[in-house]
């Protein structure tokens, strides 16, 4: 049985089989990859089901977003760079679900960039790096406004305090307070003593 980050479970799916499917998937073979995407569809439900909105119409909604990108996942997974799909299906899923809520609420979305993806990390470590990484990573989707902005700027688009302040003509003091606020936050969510920066 295949654990998903937090014990979410997949289909009876064990490693080697996997790795079966995404070679016959990259091949092109449309049966494997069905059973792909039917046994990650758990990790949807488990992403959409962490997310929590005002309006429970939505809910439906999120789950079809998350199934489309479970499924552009899927087909744009390359095997071959040696990192797990459970971590880059999660990025891609969470991404996509709350830019929809974004446009949604008729606000301007923070896009989940590909390079999340790309950033050199080694996801080799096992699952707990895995894990430290999905609970980082949605640390700071939870983040809102100058926060969000600030810290994506900072840790995903590689950009310098500096550039920031000017770019959003800010004072850069005012940037290094907005990021330790965040991190506040974040180590907060994530139970890290108490929140201190």
């Amino acid at each position: 049985m295949r654990i998903f980050p937090y014990g979410v479970k997949s289909m009876n799916i064990d490693p080697e089989r996997e790795r079966k499917l995404w070679d016959l998937c990259v091949a092109g073979d449309m049966e494997a990859r069905e059973e792909l995407i039917v046994s990650y569809r758990p990790l949807v439900f488990w992403i959409a089901g962490k997310i929590r909105v005002s309006n429970s119409d939505l809910k439906q909604d999120i789950i079809q977003e998350g199934m489309l990108a479970l499924i552009n996942a899927v087909d744009k997974f390359e095997p071959s760079q040696g990192y797990k799909f459970s971590t880059y299906a999660y990025h891609k899923i969470h991404g996509q679900i709350i830019n929809m809520l974004e446009r949604s609420e008729k606000r301007a979305p923070v896009p989940v960039p590909d390079e999340w993806l790309n950033t050199g990390y080694d996801y080799d470590y096992g699952e707990s790096a895995d894990d430290e990484w999905i609970e980082a990573s949605s640390a700071v989707s939870r983040l809102e406004g100058r926060e969000k902005e600030i810290v994506s700027a900072l840790f995903f688009e590689g950009k310098k305090p500096k550039d920031i302040a000017q770019e959003k003509k800010l004072d850069v003091s005012h940037v290094y307070r907005l990021r330790r606020s965040a991190i506040a936050h974040m180590r907060l969510w994530l139970g890290l003593e108490g929140g201190n920066a």
